[in-house]
Protein backbone atom coordinates (compact mmCIF):
# COMPACT_ATOMS: atom_id res chain seq x y z
CA UNK A 1 0.00 0.00 0.00
CA UNK A 2 1.35 3.44 -0.89
CA UNK A 3 -0.04 6.13 1.39
CA UNK A 4 -0.93 9.51 -0.03
CA UNK A 5 1.55 12.23 0.81
CA UNK A 6 0.54 14.65 3.49
CA UNK A 7 0.41 17.97 1.75
CA UNK A 8 -1.97 19.32 4.39
CA UNK A 9 -3.67 17.49 7.25
CA UNK A 10 -5.88 18.92 9.97
CA UNK A 11 -6.19 17.57 13.49
CA UNK A 12 -8.59 18.94 16.08
CA UNK A 13 -6.35 21.90 16.90
CA UNK A 14 -3.41 21.72 14.52
CA UNK A 15 -2.63 22.03 10.83
CA UNK A 16 0.14 19.86 9.39
CA UNK A 17 1.89 20.46 6.10
CA UNK A 18 5.10 19.59 4.36
CA UNK A 19 8.14 21.64 5.29
CA UNK A 20 9.52 24.16 2.79
CA UNK A 21 12.84 25.97 2.66
CA UNK A 22 11.00 29.03 4.01
CA UNK A 23 10.55 27.23 7.36
CA UNK A 24 14.18 27.49 8.41
CA UNK A 25 13.42 30.29 10.90
CA UNK A 26 10.79 28.14 12.64
CA UNK A 27 13.14 25.17 12.81
CA UNK A 28 16.05 27.33 14.00
CA UNK A 29 13.90 28.78 16.81
CA UNK A 30 12.82 25.28 17.85
CA UNK A 31 16.24 23.63 17.71
CA UNK A 32 17.95 26.72 19.17
CA UNK A 33 16.09 26.39 22.49
CA UNK A 34 18.16 24.43 25.05
CA UNK A 35 14.96 23.42 26.89
CA UNK A 36 13.66 21.76 23.73
CA UNK A 37 16.97 20.08 22.94
CA UNK A 38 17.68 18.85 26.47
CA UNK A 39 16.88 15.20 25.66
CA UNK A 40 17.81 15.24 21.96
CA UNK A 41 21.17 13.71 21.06
CA UNK A 42 23.80 15.21 23.33
CA UNK A 43 21.56 18.15 24.25
CA UNK A 44 23.33 20.62 21.97
CA UNK A 45 21.24 23.31 20.33
CA UNK A 46 20.99 23.35 16.56
CA UNK A 47 22.50 26.02 14.36
CA UNK A 48 20.81 27.69 11.42
CA UNK A 49 23.13 25.79 9.06
CA UNK A 50 22.12 22.46 10.62
CA UNK A 51 18.46 23.44 10.27
CA UNK A 52 18.93 24.33 6.60
CA UNK A 53 20.59 20.94 5.99
CA UNK A 54 17.81 19.23 7.94
CA UNK A 55 15.13 20.78 5.77
CA UNK A 56 16.96 19.58 2.66
CA UNK A 57 16.91 16.01 4.03
CA UNK A 58 13.19 16.33 4.80
CA UNK A 59 12.46 17.57 1.28
CA UNK A 60 14.41 14.63 -0.20
CA UNK A 61 12.38 12.21 1.91
CA UNK A 62 9.13 13.65 0.51
CA UNK A 63 10.37 12.72 -2.95
CA UNK A 64 10.37 9.05 -1.89
CA UNK A 65 6.56 9.38 -1.63
CA UNK A 66 6.11 6.44 0.75
CA UNK A 67 3.85 8.18 3.24
CA UNK A 68 6.68 8.76 5.70
CA UNK A 69 8.32 12.03 6.60
CA UNK A 70 8.30 15.06 8.86
CA UNK A 71 5.57 17.71 8.97
CA UNK A 72 5.43 21.32 10.10
CA UNK A 73 2.66 21.88 12.69
CA UNK A 74 0.84 25.12 13.43
CA UNK A 75 -2.11 26.02 15.63
CA UNK A 76 -5.35 26.25 13.69
CA UNK A 77 -6.66 29.09 15.86
CA UNK A 78 -3.81 31.56 15.40
CA UNK A 79 -1.35 29.98 12.94
CA UNK A 80 1.58 29.92 15.37
CA UNK A 81 4.26 27.30 14.77
CA UNK A 82 4.13 24.65 17.50
CA UNK A 83 6.73 22.22 16.16
CA UNK A 84 6.86 19.12 14.01
CA UNK A 85 5.75 15.52 13.93
CA UNK A 86 7.28 12.62 12.05
CA UNK A 87 6.69 9.08 10.96
CA UNK A 88 10.06 7.80 9.72
CA UNK A 89 12.72 5.11 10.00
CA UNK A 90 14.29 5.10 13.47
CA UNK A 91 17.95 5.75 12.79
CA UNK A 92 19.55 2.88 10.90
CA UNK A 93 17.00 0.33 12.10
CA UNK A 94 14.12 -1.05 10.05
CA UNK A 95 11.68 0.18 12.73
CA UNK A 96 9.35 3.08 11.94
CA UNK A 97 9.04 5.64 14.71
CA UNK A 98 6.64 8.40 15.56
CA UNK A 99 8.49 11.51 16.70
CA UNK A 100 7.68 15.07 17.63
CA UNK A 101 9.41 18.21 18.81
CA UNK A 102 7.48 21.17 20.19
CA UNK A 103 8.25 24.80 20.94
CA UNK A 104 8.55 25.30 24.68
CA UNK A 105 5.46 27.52 24.82
CA UNK A 106 3.43 24.63 23.32
CA UNK A 107 4.37 22.15 26.06
CA UNK A 108 1.74 20.87 28.47
CA UNK A 109 -1.22 21.56 26.20
CA UNK A 110 -1.75 18.08 24.74
CA UNK A 111 -0.33 18.95 21.32
CA UNK A 112 2.31 16.19 21.42
CA UNK A 113 -0.34 13.58 22.22
CA UNK A 114 -2.60 14.90 19.47
CA UNK A 115 0.26 14.70 16.97
CA UNK A 116 1.45 11.26 18.09
CA UNK A 117 -2.07 9.80 17.91
CA UNK A 118 -2.51 11.25 14.43
CA UNK A 119 0.71 9.61 13.23
CA UNK A 120 -0.13 6.25 14.84
CA UNK A 121 -3.51 6.26 13.12
CA UNK A 122 -1.96 7.33 9.82
CA UNK A 123 0.78 4.73 10.11
CA UNK A 124 -1.70 1.89 10.47
CA UNK A 125 -4.65 3.11 8.41
CA UNK A 126 -2.95 4.88 5.51
CA UNK A 127 0.66 3.73 5.35
CA UNK A 128 -0.17 0.10 6.22
CA UNK A 129 2.48 -0.39 8.88
CA UNK A 130 2.38 -3.43 11.16
CA UNK A 131 4.34 -1.84 14.04
CA UNK A 132 5.23 1.68 15.14
CA UNK A 133 7.71 2.59 17.85
CA UNK A 134 8.67 5.64 19.84
CA UNK A 135 11.97 6.14 21.64
CA UNK A 136 12.88 8.59 24.37
CA UNK A 137 15.78 9.63 26.51
CA UNK A 138 15.51 7.64 29.75
CA UNK A 139 14.78 10.78 31.81
CA UNK A 140 12.18 12.26 29.44
CA UNK A 141 9.14 11.17 31.42
CA UNK A 142 6.82 13.67 29.70
CA UNK A 143 7.54 12.19 26.28
CA UNK A 144 7.11 8.67 27.66
CA UNK A 145 3.63 9.64 28.90
CA UNK A 146 2.79 11.02 25.44
CA UNK A 147 3.71 7.73 23.79
CA UNK A 148 1.60 5.76 26.25
CA UNK A 149 -1.35 8.11 25.68
CA UNK A 150 -0.91 7.42 21.96
CA UNK A 151 -1.53 3.73 22.74
CA UNK A 152 2.04 2.47 22.89
CA UNK A 153 3.25 0.08 25.55
CA UNK A 154 6.54 0.32 27.39
CA UNK A 155 8.89 -2.34 26.00
CA UNK A 156 11.86 -1.44 28.17
CA UNK A 157 15.06 -0.56 26.35
CA UNK A 158 16.19 -0.44 22.76
CA UNK A 159 19.41 0.52 21.02
CA UNK A 160 18.71 3.36 18.58
CA UNK A 161 20.81 6.28 17.32
CA UNK A 162 23.82 4.63 18.96
CA UNK A 163 22.29 4.93 22.44
CA UNK A 164 20.23 2.92 24.88
CA UNK A 165 16.80 4.56 24.86
CA UNK A 166 13.40 3.83 26.38
CA UNK A 167 11.34 1.92 23.81
CA UNK A 168 7.59 2.10 23.34
CA UNK A 169 5.66 0.25 20.64
CA UNK A 170 2.27 -0.55 19.25
CA UNK A 171 1.47 -3.12 16.61
CA UNK A 172 -1.49 -3.72 14.38
CA UNK A 173 -2.39 -7.06 15.99
CA UNK A 174 -2.57 -5.72 19.53
CA UNK A 175 -3.55 -2.15 18.84
CA UNK A 176 -5.11 -0.70 21.98
CA UNK A 177 -8.75 0.33 21.82
CA UNK A 178 -8.83 4.05 21.22
CA UNK A 179 -5.17 4.38 20.23
CA UNK A 180 -4.62 6.96 17.56
CA UNK A 181 -8.18 8.24 17.66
Amino acid sequence: MVAPRIVRLLTERLALREFTRDDVDDLAALDGDPRVMRYIGDGSVGTRALCEAGIERVLARYAEDNGLGLWHATRRDDGRFVGWVSLKPCGDSPDIEVGYRLMHDAWGQGFATELARTMVRRGFDEVGLDRIIGVTHPENLASQRVLMKAGMRDEGWGRYYGRDLRLFAIDRATRHAGAGR
